[in-house]
Parts: structure tokens; sequence; C-alpha cells
């Protein structure tokens, strides 16, 4: 044999093995790739979205926190407006009832009074019953010296 004819029978050989290669190693090989390419650039798409949902779910959450503290500051605001008008309430209702309990006093001392004055002008009524009799040294009607004494105890 010569050289020639190894050499084609190389080629020949070579040229199978590339057909054979292409067929059935490189198509497989080329789509599998291709698979994986894919999967990959999907597997990119999904983490960008979830990356751009996270941010949205971010501002979101800051958003919703911001509108929380504006509630809670108003919520607080109003409770501290509604304490001031309980407060302001209480006063009245105190001052009040003060006012009350001191015309209540008042009118019971003005009572206490009278009674007191009836019951000194009794005491001076018998006294000058007692007095009457010992200047008179005898026994007087009881019930006309009395009329005549409450008489004179009322222009007093």
């Amino acid at each position: 044999m010569s050289i020639t004819a190894t050499l084609i029978g190389q080629m020949l050989t070579f040229a199978v093995l590339v057909w054979f290669i292409n067929k059935t190693l490189w198509g497989p090989m080329t789509k599998m790739l291709a698979d994986r390419k894919e999967k990959i650039a999907d597997g990119l798409a999904m983490a960008e979205r979830a990356q751009h949902e996270h941010e949205l779910a971010q501002k979101d959450a800051v958003k919703h926190i911001k509108e929380a503290k504006a509630e809670a500051a108003k919520i607080i605001a109003q409770a501290q407006k509604r304490s001031l008008e309980i407060i302001e309430d209480a006063k009245v209702d105190a001052k009040e009832e003060g006012e009350r309990l001191i015309k209540s006093a008042e009118a019971t001392i003005e009572l206490e009074k009278e009674q007191a004055k009836e019951e000194l002008r009794h005491k001076v009524v018998d006294i000058s019953i007692a007095a009457a009799s010992r200047i008179i040294k005898k026994e007087v009607d009881a019930d006309t010296h009395g009329a005549i004494l409450k008489d004179v105890v009322g222009q007093i």
C-alpha cells in the first residue's frame, strides 16, 4: 500500500467520523446546550421579575407603614383632644357640683339659723315668763302670758 492509499483511507475514515459525530453527537449536544441556555435565560428573567416584585413590595410596604404611622398619629391626636374635652367637662361638672354644694350649705345654714332664732325666741319667752312670774310673785296663766310675750318677741 502506498502513502496515498493510506492517506485517502484516513481521510475517508475521518470524513465518516465527522459525519457520524455530526449526525449522532453534534445535534443532540447543540440541542442540549440550547435547552440549557434557554433554562438559564428563563431563570435570569424570573430572577429579574422577582427582584422587581421585591422592590415593588418594599415600596408598597413603606407606603403602608407611612399610612399606618399617619393613621396612628391621627388617632393619638384625637385621643389627646378627647382627653382634653373630658378634662374640661370634668372641671365644669366639678364647678357646678361645688356651686350646688355651696348653695345647699347656705340653705342649710339659713335653716339652722332660723331654727336657732326660733329656739332663742322660745327661751326668751320662757325666761320672760319666769321673770314676770317672780316679779308678780303669783302664778299667771301661762298661755295668755305666753301669747303676750310672743307678740312682744315678734316685734323684736
